[in-house]
């Protein structure tokens, strides 16, 4: 029988499908704007850069909002992982994703209400929503707004910098987004941990 567990509160599914669609508008418009080719174009320079600039600003209104939630109802908490045995439960994790996933062997650190995220996925979205995702959209916001972004960054003319760590951060965003599609797909069935965002509801 399987077991089924509340885990997604309503804002929570809100906000990630939300923030899927910025994400996405954000990654075709930015992908056309950095290879544009007046000649050949997906999308228009102009229409791509009027998309990009309302998508970013939405998913900067988007990520405060879940910033400010994630704090209200304490479900900050799943982003912390336990310090005591880390490297040995990580290695455990990984083993699991490269070797026993293929043999169908359980997962050593099932999902819980208390606990969402295994103790690789706790560091990789903390970094990802705490470090990445900040970086990506105070440097966009400075490149929408210039005036906002300093003269000079280390030793270049300061919007150089802030457009390069814009590039790099919004490539490794695009990777965490396919890694993250894929491993959705290792659930009980290949649609379990995609039903489980909208329901709310686990099963395993």
């Amino acid at each position: 029988m399987a077991h089924r567990a509340y885990l997604f509160a309503g804002w929570i599914r809100l906000w990630h499908w939300t923030n899927l669609v910025f994400m996405l508008g954000l990654t075709f418009s930015g992908l056309s704007l950095h290879f544009a080719d007046p000649k050949v174009g997906v999308i228009d320079f102009n229409l791509a850069q009027r998309i990009h600039n309302i998508f970013g600003i939405a998913l900067a209104v988007s990520y405060f909002f879940f910033v400010v939630a994630n704090f209200a109802t304490g479900n900050w908490k799943q982003f912390v992982p336990k310090l005591r045995g880390y490297p040995g439960h990580a290695l455990l994790q990984l083993r699991y994703y490269l070797f026993d996933i293929f043999f169908g062997r359980p997962a050593p650190f099932p999902t819980t209400p208390e606990d969402h995220f295994n103790p690789l996925q706790k560091v990789i979205y903390l970094i990802v929503m705490y470090v990445l995702m900040p970086i990506l959209i105070i440097t966009g916001l400075m490149y929408l707004w210039p005036e906002m972004a300093p003269d000079r960054l280390f030793g270049f003319d300061g919007l150089l910098p802030v457009a390069m760590a814009h590039y790099v951060v919004a490539y490794f965003l695009i990777l965490f987004l396919f890694a993250h599609v894929y491993l959705c797909t290792c659930g009980t069935t290949v649609t379990a941990h995609f039903k489980a965002m909208i329901t709310g509801w686990h099963e395993e």
